[in-house]
This record gives C-alpha cells, sequence and structure tokens, in this order.
C-alpha cells in the first residue's frame, strides 16, 4: 500500500471504508520538513490524540476507529507502524484551522506589540508577554498547501470562506466549529492545569460525516499542534519553557542558516519534552 496524500509529518491511506492516518517521526517547524528523525515522535502524537479523543468524546464526536494495528490490514502490522497508526472515519474536511489562544505569545505577541490586535481581536492594554487572556479567543487560518503559510482570517472572513463549499451553511459551519473548539479547549486546558501543564494556544481539525454532522479529526492537543508549558515556575512577563516543538523552533531562529537540521542533542531534547508531556497528562509511560 502506498499513502495518497503525505503532510509534513502524516501519510494518510485509503482502506476502503475507512482511512489509516499514520504519524511518522519527521518533524517540521516554520512550515517546512527538517532533515532529522525524531525517533518516537510518530508514537507521541498518535497516543496523545486518542487520549485526547477518549477525553473529548462527550463534547462532539471523533474520526478515531482503533489504534491498534491488528484491526488493520496486515501491510501495518509491523513494527514500524506500531504505536504509531490510526484507523479513522473519512469525513469531509473543513477548509479551516481553528487556533484557540488562551494566552499572549508567539506571533500573537508580536502583534500585540504592534497594534494592540491579535488576528485583527482587540485585547485590553497592558498585557505581558505569556500573560493568560481574559478569555480565550478564536482566530481561524485557511489551510496551505506545504511550503506555503497559513492565512490568518477573521471570524467573519471564515463564514465567507465556507460559504464557498458549504454553499447555504457557511455561517452554521464557522458558528459550529468555532463554539466547539472553545468548549474543546476549556475543558481540555482545565485538565491539563490540573496534571501541571498549561495549553498556551493550539489548533483543532473537523470534518463532515454523511450525514453533515460535524466531527472532530485530524490530530489532537499533541506537542506539534499546541503550545505546552509547565505549569510549576509559571510567570508572565517573558517566554516559557515549553515541551512541544518550540524548543526546536528556538534553536533554529537563533542559529540563521542551518540548512533546517538539528543538532542530535536537540533532537533528543525535543523527544524527552514530547515524552515527558505525554506522560504528565496521560499518567502513562510510552514505550
Amino acid at each position: 500500500m502506498k499513502p495518497f496524500k503525505e503532510g509534513k509529518v502524516r501519510e494518510i491511506y485509503d482502506n476502503g471504508d475507512s482511512l489509516i492516518m499514520v504519524a511518522t517521526d519527521r518533524i517540521s517547524c516554520f512550515d517546512v520538513i527538517l532533515h532529522n528523525i525524531v525517533s518516537g515522535k510518530g508514537s507521541v502524537l498518535t497516543q496523545m490524540s486518542k487520549f485526547w479523543f477518549d477525553f473529548t468524546k462527550d463534547i462532539l464526536p471523533n474520526h478515531m476507529i482503533s489504534v491498534d494495528v491488528k484491526d488493520m490490514p496486515e501491510f501495518f502490522q509491523k513494527p514500524e507502524f506500531e504505536g504509531k497508526s490510526m484507523m479513522c472515519k473519512k469525513l469531509t474536511m473543513i477548509p479551516v484551522e481553528c487556533i484557540v489562544r488562551g494566552y499572549i505569545t508567539g506571533s500573537g505577541w508580536k502583534s500585540y506589540q504592534e497594534n494592540g490586535t491579535v488576528c485583527g481581536i482587540r485585547l485590553p492594554e497592558g498585557l505581558k508577554e505569556s500573560e493568560k487572556l481574559p478569555e480565550p479567543i478564536y482566530t481561524p487560518s485557511t489551510k496551505a498547501e506545504i511550503g506555503d503559510h497559513d492565512e490568518n482570517i477573521s471570524f467573519e472572513q471564515s463564514i465567507s470562506h465556507l460559504e464557498k463549499y458549504f454553499p447555504g451553511k457557511g455561517e452554521h459551519y464557522a458558528t459550529l466549529i468555532r463554539d466547539y473548539t472553545l468548549a474543546l479547549y476549556k475543558k481540555c486546558a482545565d485538565y491539563a492545569l490540573s496534571r501541571g501543564i498549561i495549553i498556551a494556544d493550539t489548533k483543532f481539525e473537523f470534518g463532515l460525516d454523511e450525514e453533515g454532522n460535524v466531527v472532530l479529526g485530524d490530530e489532537m492537543l499533541t506537542p506539534d499542534s499546541s503550545r505546552f508549558w509547565p505549569a510549576d515556575g509559571y510567570e508572565a512577563g517573558h517566554s516559557q519553557p515549553s515541551f512541544d516543538k518550540q524548543f526546536a523552533r528556538d534553536w533554529l531562529t537563533s542559529h540563521p542558516g542551518n540548512d533546517w537540521t538539528l543538532p542530535e542533542e536537540i533532537v533528543k531534547k525535543t523527544i524527552d519534552k514530547y515524552l515527558q508531556s505525554y506522560e504528565m497528562l496521560t499518567g502513562k509511560t510510552l514505550k
């Protein structure tokens, strides 16, 4: 079998009435696939998504069927697919990345310093870097092809964007995915905080099943799609240490001309942080 679609870190296979999504050990930063392989990273992404899908199925259904390769075709019953493969329902994906920000950091902090807004949303004056926002904000973006950058759009723009794909239902779906995004974030951020992790921001993706119901898809609250900070020692006013790939991003930023290759010590520290976040959030150790 060969994947019919390859993303920055995922390969997707057609399994007839389902899909099999394999999280590889590739790593991307700034929308660029790095030359390094981060052994074990794909397993962290898949198993952490499974944890969150189970945790939030009371809010809305998700696309996960199984992460056990014994439930998949024989092709996937090999060591290289073990732990990093997820069999999923087929969905018509909604072409919007649903980003939610609970703290001001990264590009949001840069924008706020320039004009007091994040993605066009005006925020209170006097916020510090990494400060918790009065309420989480929803800042959607369009999905870009590999090598391109996603484009931030307003909620109103997301309505007109979705109207092109779902005539007469743009506002309906735009509102639903916004409300689901905020509900998911609030539940998961509260839980994560009880486990010692601050979820500063994250992104979700949704699709439609055959009946037109909104279903949570793709990955969920992984170190690839979120900013995880240790709650212990958190203090607004500066950047925070993180459990996610911000660690790798910071190294790349501080070493211009690096040809998108991380030193092995940075690769090891990155996977160690991924594993630590998994263990703190789930209470389990990943083999």
